[in-house]
């Protein structure tokens, strides 16, 4: 009997000091702030995709657009790191997967803290490999870059309400238009186009290149033999403005050099334009026009 006594004695001692720790009568109480999951929703509600400086038009600004209505760019990330550099969330939304209600809006569920948001949008095709490393450190290790929008914010994530954000991504690629005013041959079935500076990955936190060693890529002409050929380029820099020698090369099936032009000292610069024209698979002619369009930004005229 008196084993049965101190067994039941202890069962109330037991429950005695359950009843009384707070941790378990109010888990909630003691949870810390740090674990407290905040939704954070990240609309990307537009592309700022141009910027016109001459004098007909000094000052204004194309109006920015809805990611879901600007073609060129079909795939957008967001990535959110904490302030020790490590990444918490990144998720990418590819235009017309099925896989997002609204391209460009994003919901992320964060612990209070302050982060360091990055959003990309960006041209993605078959094949491309587009990496996105961390706050310092984005871009494409396949052959071409493409045209990319960027955008570095700091967030602070509180527990008093969700957070709801409204982001506007800016152009870092700078573009090259290379136009032929002759008529591509038949042999001719590539085009190779060589960046002395400038490079495919860049600094999410700048919008700068990486590197400024320069790259190549090579495109094929989709026009018909005899019509001319347009191709277009888009360098990321690693300044704002920046000067370049660009050699493009006519090559055949076999990558062999038909016909090389190298036009020097090339202007860049991010978000506009630098279109260059002339014949392209002609020997012996050194009659290279290069001029910047409207479309994107403008300088005065440069003739080669």
């Amino acid at each position: 009997m008196n084993t049965k006594l101190s067994f039941f004695a202890g069962l109330a001692l037991l429950a005695a000091s359950c009843s009384s720790d707070p941790e378990v009568l109010n888990p909630e109480v003691t949870a810390p702030a740090a674990e407290t999951l905040v939704p954070v929703t990240v609309h990307v509600n537009d592309f700022s995709i141009s910027m016109t400086e001459n004098d007909a038009m000094a000052g204004q600004t194309r109006a920015a657009v809805l990611p879901e209505n600007y073609s060129p760019v079909n795939a957008v990330m967001l990535a959110f790191y904490d302030a020790e550099g490590t990444e918490v969330y990144k998720t990418t939304q590819v235009k017309n997967d099925g896989t997002y209600t609204t391209f460009g809006q994003f919901t992320a569920n964060l612990q209070v803290g302050t982060y360091t948001m990055v959003a990309l949008g960006y041209a993605h095709f078959n094949g491309d490999q587009f990496t996105l490393t961390s706050p310092t450190q984005a871009g494409y290790s396949t052959e071409r870059p493409r045209e990319t929008f960027c955008l570095k914010q700091n967030v602070t994530v509180t527990a008093a309400a969700p957070l709801d954000l409204d982001v506007t991504l800016n152009r870092i690629s700078a573009k090259l238009w290379i136009y032929s005013t002759d008529g591509r041959p038949a042999g001719a079935t590539k085009i190779r186009t060589t960046f002395a500076k400038g490079g495919k990955t860049f600094n999410p936190s700048t919008g700068l290149s990486l590197t400024d060693a320069g790259f190549t890529q090579t495109n094929n002409p989709s026009t018909d033999v005899g019509a001319t050929i347009g191709i277009s380029c888009f360098p990321f820099l690693a300044t704002d403005e920046e000067t370049m020698n660009v050699t493009i090369e006519a090559l055949d099936a076999n990558l062999n050099v038909l016909f090389t032009k190298t036009i020097e000292n090339v202007p860049f610069k991010r978000s506009y334009i630098t279109t260059v024209s002339g014949p392209i698979f002609t020997a012996n002619s050194s009659s290279v026009g290069m001029k910047l369009s409207t479309d994107w930004g403008e300088f005065d005229p440069i003739t080669f």
